[in-house]
Parts: C-alpha cells; structure tokens; sequence
C-alpha cells in the first residue's frame, strides 16, 4: 500500500500522521489549525448546538409543569375520550378526536402533496431548461411564504364550494369504500368543511418544502452516474429511474417526514376548513374533525377563566411537541443512515 507522506519542515519525506482529534486519521493537520479563529469559530458552534437542545429541553419542560395540573383534574381517559369539556364540574377531556384528527389530515397532506412535490422536483433538476427551472422553482418556493391564513380563507371561501360536487360524487360511486361514504348528505345535502378538505389544503401548503429538498437532491446526483446510463442508450426517464430516484431516495423519505411534521402543526388553515365535532370520523367527507392545533387556537379565547383549561390546552400541546419531536428525528435517522451507508 502506498503511504501518504508530506514535507517535513527539513525538506525530508515524513509519513502523514494521524488528524488531530481523529476526525480524518492518517492526514496530519494542517499547520495553523488549532488558530484562534477555529477555535473561537468550533466553540460558537458547539455553543449554538447546545443552545438549541436546552431550548428544546426548556420547552417541553415548562409544557410538562403546566400541563400537571390538567393531568391530575381530568376525570376522563386522556387517550380515549372523545369530549373536550375541560371547564365542566368534574373537567372531563381527551385527545382522541384530535389526535385522529391531526393525524389523518397529515397523512392526507403527504398522501397527495409529497407525489406532486416529487414531480415538480424532478421537472425543475431534469428536464426543464435552465431559465424555465429557475422561474418555477422560484414560483413554488413562493408558495412557502404565502401565511396560512390565505391558504385557510381561500381554503374556505374557494376550494370547499368549488368541490361539493367532487366530494357528492366520491360519496355517490366510491361510497363501498367506507372512508368516502357521507352518511349525513343523503339527509343533510351538506358537504364541505371535512377532514379532506383540510388534507388537500394541507398538501399545498407542505408541497414548497417537499420539492425544494428533493430538487436539491436530484441536483446532486451524480454526473458520470447520468452520463454512464445515457451512454447505454437509457431514456430519460429510464435514467431517473435507474439513477435519480435510487440516489435520492432517503432524500425523499426525509423530505416527505418534514412535510409531515408541517402538516401536524398548522393551526389557522386547518381551524378555517374544518368544522369542529370532537369525534373520531373515518368517513373524510363528513362535516366534522379537530386537530390538536386547530383546538388549542379555537379554545384558547374562552379558556381564559379556567385554570384546568389552560392546562389542558397545555397538555395538548405537550403532545404535538412530542408526536413533532418524534416526526423530525425519524426524518434526521433516515438521513444519517444513508450517509452511514457506503
């Protein structure tokens, strides 16, 4: 094997050794590393590091004190009630109906949004010109900085009367599926403000995130990778197949997971399409749903005057911050795998 050697300070070959710190063994540091400006420089970011876990820390922290109170008052099962009256003589709430609902309208978001986004992606780093890319993806990242509150009122005022119609008809031929049936319009006539509605706002409002980190890296994939598979006469889409999407792949899982944990946390959109009912539903066009956030920013005003009701809403969000914790981390654990993996 050959050895890696470097000038000694006399003009002899000297072998290079270990790194300092180990960080890159067999290459001997650089002369001037340990200078003042990386050392101040490794310090600051050690520094911001921390300061982001004892905020982290912090947070859930004051979450779980103010949120004792609600735990020791509450006469009902935290994860099966379906009722949220934490002001009543005895308080009695749960989170089940919220936790559904939080978490079916997510998946909806990603069922829909993360596909879309993905096809943007490609279309943006593969087969638009430059200049055409560049527009569009300008145009997509500017959805991100839309507030959710346009989402919410066009989401409200717009999409739902637009799509009572689309919704009549998956309840009238998609009915034998029981997640599409709406046993109510057939008495009522009413369709709208319903968990999917609340899932296709959603997915547009996550789509911004989703494409940006996959076109970045789609960007990224290797050229001779691209260059070999055109050579072999591959189409273009053969090349995506066989080169994009495989390199991309734990890039598309963690980008899918960040849109995921957007979609758990929105509040006014969410609160302006869906109408409130505090029940488990698994029919998605029926009027009714609660998230956990779309509840904490409905019930905040009127529970004011209770300090059970502060606490409950505490609670709730002690949940979200967990359930979103957890949602990020899984996401960075797909990431390092595939660095980790040669």
């Amino acid at each position: 094997m050959t050895k890696i050697v470097a000038k000694a300070p006399s003009g002899k070959q000297a072998p290079l050794g270990p790194a300092v710190g180990g960080a890159f063994p067999g290459i001997r540091a650089l002369p001037g590393a340990g200078r003042i400006g990386d050392r101040v420089f490794r310090t600051l970011t050690a520094g911001s590091g921390a300061l982001v876990l004892v905020t982290m820390v912090a947070i859930g922290s004051y979450l779980v004190v103010a949120a004792w109170p609600a735990l020791h008052a509450n006469s009902g099962n935290l994860f099966t009630t379906q009722v949220w009256r934490p002001q009543a003589d005895p308080p009695v709430f749960g989170i089940a109906a919220i936790a559904f609902g939080t978490v079916v309208s997510s998946l909806i978001a990603v069922v829909i949004g993360v596909p879309v986004a993905v096809g943007v992606a490609l279309g943006v780093s593969q087969y638009l010109p430059r200049r055409w890319a560049s527009v569009l993806g300008g145009l997509i990242d500017l959805l991100a900085a839309v507030p959710s509150l346009v989402f919410g009122m066009w989401g409200l005022y717009y999409l739902i009367p637009h799509t009572r119609g689309f919704q009549q008809w998956l309840s009238t031929y998609l009915g034998w599926i029981p997640i599409f049936r709406n046993r109510t319009a057939t008495l009522t006539g009413q369709y709208g403000q319903s968990l999917l509605m609340a899932g296709i706002v959603l997915a547009i409002m996550i789509i911004p995130i989703v494409a940006s980190i996959c076109r970045e890296v789609f960007a990224r994939t290797p050229g001779p990778t691209i260059d070999a598979a055109l050579a072999l006469g591959a189409t273009r889409w053969e090349v995506i197949r066989s080169a994009v999407l495989p390199f991309g792949r734990s890039g598309i899982a963690s980008a899918a997971m960040l849109g995921l944990g957007r979609a758990l946390g929105e509040t006014i959109a969410v609160a302006l399409v869906l109408s409130s009912g505090f029940t488990i539903n698994w029919h998605l066009t029926e009027l009714g749903g609660d998230t956990v956030a779309s509840t904490i920013v409905l019930k905040f005003g009127e529970a004011g005057s209770s300090p059970v009701a502060i606490a409950a809403l505490m609670l709730a969000g002690l949940c979200l911050f967990a359930v979103t914790l957890v949602v990020n981390a899984t996401a960075r654990l797909i990431v390092a795998r595939k660095v980790a993996t040669p």
